[in-house]
């Protein structure tokens, strides 16, 4: 098993038999141990906070990430407390998940990715949104 400790409370984790998710952006297993404060990140999309929504597949990526380190921030956490990702991707293909790999990347640096679960849809809440993502995120008590 690989295992990148993340923060006191949660460990993130690749158990031995199965294939390393780390060039998908992801880990299979987050464990949290001890007190914890938990937050749970409503969906986030790509829009601007004038609510302008690029049709660019990367800058709603982008943006949608960057409105996921605010949310984080204004509970004093940010991405290395993230456990879980949900992520809701339009017309989904190869092409979009190397989009979200990379934005990932640069979003929440170089360590162990979240635990991880990508669902394409055919449509999002509102017209022209291709993408949102949600988090559950925690922090010692």
């Amino acid at each position: 098993m690989t295992t990148f400790r993340q923060t006191s409370v949660l460990t993130l984790s690749n158990p031995t038999g199965l294939y390393d998710p780390a060039p998908n952006g992801y880990s299979h297993l987050a464990r949290v141990e001890g007190a914890a404060r938990w937050l749970l990140v409503a969906g986030q999309g790509g829009e601007t906070a004038d609510g302008r929504l690029s049709p660019d597949f990367r800058e709603q990526v982008r943006q949608a990430l960057s409105n996921l380190k605010t949310v984080l921030a204004s509970a004093g956490a940010g991405t290395v407390d993230v456990a879980k990702l949900t992520v809701l991707i339009v017309d989904h293909d190869e092409a979009r998940l190397q989009v979200f790999g990379a934005e990932l990347a640069a979003a929440f640096g170089d360590g162990a990715k979240p635990a991880c679960t990508l669902i394409p849809v055919p449509r999002l809440a509102l017209d022209g949104m291709l993408f949102e993502v949600e988090a559950i995120a925690v922090l010692a008590a």
